[in-house]
């Protein structure tokens, strides 16, 4: 039968597969257009299963926030011209809408993708065929509170929410919300930039503290002096390295006159009630993802060659 041009043009909206793979799926189901969007999704698992095994590392991150919650996500695509694209910054947009309903990344993955019948993991496949490249959503958190804020920050933001570095910030109160989260803000921009490894000391992974305390008992043995002495020197070292890694002990990086957890006393000023940070997520694009690496002039080399 004769395929028409508005039947190719209909099949491209539904489904963002190129025109003459449009024309292939409507040739191959007699212009049935349900078994023609069948027919591509079929074809864009196949080609998501070959490009499957390519490293995706860059992507975006995103974040959406509601009524004292917000959510953070990381969608990953082989490279930063996707990460540019439209309908990849649209696909991390939902992506994190229903990260706020769902939080944890197994719920997610697992959730109706929004205004669609498909999952999450489902539609994030689909993706591979129409654009192109490996495509991996790989993780979600969410923040709330019972009384609060919790703050948004992506920095550096290559458009409304998404971007290569976000973080969340709560803050329990009874105070101005307005007071609390621009303050909640404040020290996710801060989280951004010294990324600690707890909020508080007594939070700080035990087998890092030991690791720590081994390595300035070591230093501090170099020095020849007693026992007693290294001790009290340890100790030292030890509260030195709280203020470095954890949260509430840093210096404010807004006022490095002071701590973080003095600027929250001060802050309780403008929230006009006691304050407390509860908890604060931070996702990097890629941390953890062991990149591949490769040579460049190789890889021309071989390519005249063919």
């Amino acid at each position: 039968m004769s395929i028409s041009a508005a039947q190719v043009k209909e099949l491209r909206d539904l489904t963002g597969a190129g025109m003459m793979d449009c024309k292939a799926a409507l040739n191959e189901t007699n212009g049935d257009m349900e078994a023609a969007v069948d027919w591509l999704r079929k074809k864009g698992i196949s080609k998501a299963d070959k490009k499957a095994g390519r490293t995706a590392a860059e992507g975006l991150i995103g974040v959406d926030a509601g009524v004292r919650e917000a959510a953070i996500v990381e969608v990953n695509s082989e490279t930063d011209f996707v990460a540019r694209n439209e309908q990849f910054q649209q696909l991390v947009r939902n992506v994190a809408k229903v990260a706020l309903a769902y939080g944890v990344t197994e719920a997610v993955a697992a959730a109706k993708y929004p205004g669609s019948d498909k999952t999450v993991t489902e539609t994030v496949k689909d993706a591979v065929g129409t654009i192109g490249e490996n495509i991996n959503f790989r993780r979600s958190a969410k923040l709330t509170v019972p009384h609060g804020v919790v703050a948004t920050y992506v920095h550096n933001a290559v458009a409304d929410g998404l971007g290569k570095l976000g973080v969340l910030v709560a803050i329990e109160t009874t105070g101005n919300e307005h007071a609390a989260n621009a303050f909640a803000r404040q020290v996710a921009m801060h989280v951004a930039a010294t990324n600690p490894v707890a909020l508080t000391a007594e939070e700080v992974d035990p087998a890092l503290i030991e690791r720590e305390k081994a390595i300035f008992s070591d230093q501090a043995r170099q020095s020849g002096k007693p026992e007693a002495i290294i001790e009290k020197m340890v100790e030292g070292r030890l509260r030195k390295f709280y203020e470095e890694v954890v949260l509430l002990k840093q210096a404010f990086v807004l006022n490095p006159d002071i701590t973080v957890e003095k600027a929250l006393k001060d802050a309780e000023k403008e929230i006009g009630a006691p304050a407390k940070i509860t908890s604060y997520l931070r996702f990097a694009l890629g941390e953890g993802i062991e990149k591949e690496t490769t040579d460049f002039a190789a890889e021309v080399a071989a390519a005249v060659k063919k």
